[in-house]
């Protein structure tokens, strides 16, 4: 049985306001506890007009309290802004607050452009040149064993529960795969970025696997994916995907654009190319194509679990979508989270 999971940005799509996207947000949330996703992860971004949540660890509290099983998570926190020991505090109380179903997915990228990363790092951001030594401190605190030369050793780590969240290596090169291996950590590979060569990530992630925060290696794809219920809405949701694609390469700061723009949106031929350039980091269509490519990809990366991140110019779609998924692998309401 394939487990699904589901990334959320909080996108902001053109007409509608943070409110909006915020309060999608839940609504998705709730749909995917109900439906029976195995977790629900809340990606991290600064300075953004697309999406609106600078600060998963906050979202996550109110995620927490209005679901019931699914797992929460972070995808990621973006670890080069922060303390190692802060990070460790903020998902120690979360797990507090919702035990057994705390995700900690840690990455390195800004998140945004560098000059919003110099503000979010009051002028210190590190582009993660000391990511690794923050990785191994942070899995230290968890596992109640900092080493002497690190910050945390010796000091009371809040609040002291019996159980930890699961730690994950995000990542969309090899740098990541490499340091998840190293250090026994899951890792969750990002086709959505990267849809060219991360199946052969996956392999070099559990070829390297060497126990240590885990036992064994456990990898999961994200890849980005929209269903519809006919070939015609498909391509509706496709010509949005595509403005955004552009719009994104040509490094456009606008809000997601709807299905409206998409529709109305003309194209010359270098743009065309850049679009066709992007087609493989998306997956569009009704669920016998949608499901199909997936179980291809579960394949191809051997990955124990697919994430799937749905951005469409409908927040109405992105619920059908997700729907429409957990209909078509059989996902059922009463599948324990993994």
């Amino acid at each position: 049985m394939t487990l699904l999971s589901v990334l959320d940005q909080t996108p902001v799509i053109d007409g509608h306001t943070v409110a909006d996207a915020i309060a999608a947000t839940l609504e998705l949330a709730q749909l995917a506890d109900d439906l029976g996703y195995t977790r629900y992860w809340c990606a991290e971004h600064h300075g953004l007009l697309a999406v609106a949540n600078p600060c998963p660890e906050v979202m996550l509290a109110r995620l927490g309290s209005m679901t019931k099983r699914i797992r929460i998570g972070s995808g990621g926190v973006m670890l080069p802004y922060y303390s190692p020991f802060k990070v460790a505090e903020q998902f120690m109380m979360l797990e507090a607050l919702f035990p057994n179903r705390v995700d900690l997915g840690v990455g390195r990228a800004p998140g945004g452009d560098m000059r919003t990363a110099q503000a979010v790092a009051a002028g210190a951001y590190n582009r993660g040149d000391v990511f690794a030594k923050q990785v191994s401190e942070l899995v230290a605190l968890l596992n109640g064993k900092p080493l002497p030369d690190q910050p945390g050793y010796g000091v009371v780590l809040q609040p002291q529960v019996d159980t930890r969240p699961q730690v994950w290596m995000l990542g969309s090169s090899d740098f990541g795969g490499q340091l998840a291996a190293q250090l026994g950590l899951r890792f969750a590979f990002a086709h959505f970025i990267n849809a060219y060569f991360g199946h052969h990530l996956g392999v070099a992630y559990r070829e390297r696997f060497q126990p240590g925060h885990e036992s064994k290696p456990y990898l999961a794809a994200a890849v980005f994916a929209i269903c519809a219920d006919t070939e015609e809405e498909a391509q509706a949701l496709e010509k949005a995907v595509d403005l955004r694609r552009l719009q994104m390469a040509y490094g456009l700061n606008l809000p997601i654009p709807s299905l409206a723009q998409g529709a109305a949106q003309s194209y010359g031929e270098r743009e065309r190319l850049v679009i066709d350039r992007e087609k493989a980091r998306s997956i569009v269509g009704t669920p016998d194509t949608v499901t199909e490519r997936l179980i291809e990809l579960q394949g191809q990366f051997n990955a124990d679990e697919l994430i799937v991140l749905t951005v469409a110019g409908s927040y109405k779609a992105r619920l059908r979508s997700y729907e429409l998924l957990a209909a078509a692998f059989e996902l059922g309401r009463a599948k324990p989270a993994a």
